[in-house]
């Protein structure tokens, strides 16, 4: 593999440009012919999935300005096409797929749509202010979903897959796992989320300073399995499957904004190769994203100061992902245009 990295880089280098001149497409370019083990890379039915789930602790109304049904009604528009990850699916030619983790309602009637696709594990997790999230057994089917629905996914096609998610209240989630993998201190972890305000940030340190001491055998275990059980969230637990199964499929993983980011530490603590396959789409603007992609030394594309979820940042960054793979294989060399002056 060395000799294909030497002569992936001698192409960029050689192209009719000044070196390094394209920045990060350049490496970018590098990164997915290494991943498709060819000088000459494809970009095949680009993909995101957005998994959805409900999180117990936001039937107390501590951590999220927000009630808990919002879950299911984001859902219900993701898979009419409402969402602004529709919009943005859809003007980048992006398949979009919506998948029931863990969604606490009955959305069997979204079953007749072509996005949607019903993997429930349960009608939300347990309130982990008072007991672990999901069990073990719980969490390791809603890995090894996470991995089904990917494999099925790249089989039909797709070389290029992002993950996005829906969950009121999975930010303090993300911020406990987050936590528990880089040990940043936790107050540094929490964010605002969907946008509590200075009175309910407050509220939410307090609340997820309690729940870390109440779990902290678990979240200062470092294992994966013990974090999500603790802490996680369906979707959170079915997406870190996904991450890993998209890696042992050779497809390049992008990888959104805070939520997305704490999946994939969990993934990188299961298998720290994964980083060779993922491109990280964004900054997110809540908190806590930036320090997650310096522990993992790793630098976003777009700093657009977007938090929103859904995989949007993801959804934006695959153009240029396309764009840096038609420079490597489009873009002429020093020699072609030396010989137009023959």
């Amino acid at each position: 593999m060395s000799t294909l990295l030497n002569r992936v880089q001698r192409k960029i280098d050689n192209k009719a440009k000044p070196p390094g001149s394209l920045g990060m497409l350049e490496s970018i370019a590098h990164k997915v012919a290494m991943v498709q083990g060819t000088e000459h890379p494809v970009i095949q039915n680009p993909t995101i999935v957005v998994f959805a789930g409900d999180h117990g602790i936001a039937t107390k109304g501590l951590v999220n300005p927000y009630p808990q049904s919002i879950t299911a009604l984001m859902v219900r528009n993701f898979s009419q096409g409402g969402a602004a990850i529709n919009s943005f699916c859809k003007s980048n030619q992006i398949t979009l797929v919506v998948v029931d983790a863990g969604v606490n309602a009955d959305l069997s009637n979204l079953k007749s749509s072509s996005l949607f696709i019903d993997a429930k594990i349960g009608f939300g997790t347990a309130c982990y202010l008072e007991a672990p999230a999901m069990s073990l057994l719980e969490v390791n089917q809603a890995i090894k979903t996470g991995q089904q629905i990917t494999a099925s996914i790249i089989k039909s096609g797709c070389n290029l897959i992002g993950f996005g998610e829906m969950g009121i209240s999975n930010s303090s989630s993300a911020a406990l796992i987050m936590n528990a993998v880089t040990e940043i201190p936790l107050d540094e972890c929490i964010g605002k989320g969907t946008g509590s305000s200075e009175e309910q940030l407050a509220i939410k340190k307090t609340i997820l300073t309690q729940v870390a001491a109440m779990h902290r055998e678990a979240l200062q275990s470092k294992d994966a399995y013990q974090i999500l059980s603790a802490v996680g969230g369906f979707e959170i637990a079915m997406m870190t499957g996904a991450y890993l199964e998209a890696y042992d499929r050779k497809a390049t993983i992008v990888v959104d904004g805070f939520i997305s980011t704490a999946a994939l530490l969990l993934a990188h603590a299961i298998n720290p190769a994964i980083l060779e396959s993922c491109i990280f789409a964004h900054c997110s603007g809540e908190k806590g994203h930036g320090k997650m992609l310096n522990y993992l030394d790793q630098q976003a594309l777009l700093n657009l100061g977007m938090r929103l979820g859904e995989g949007t940042g993801a959804a934006l960054a695959m153009p240029l992902i396309k764009s840096a793979v038609i420079m490597l294989n489009e873009m002429a060399s020093l020699e072609d245009v030396m010989a137009l002056g023959a």
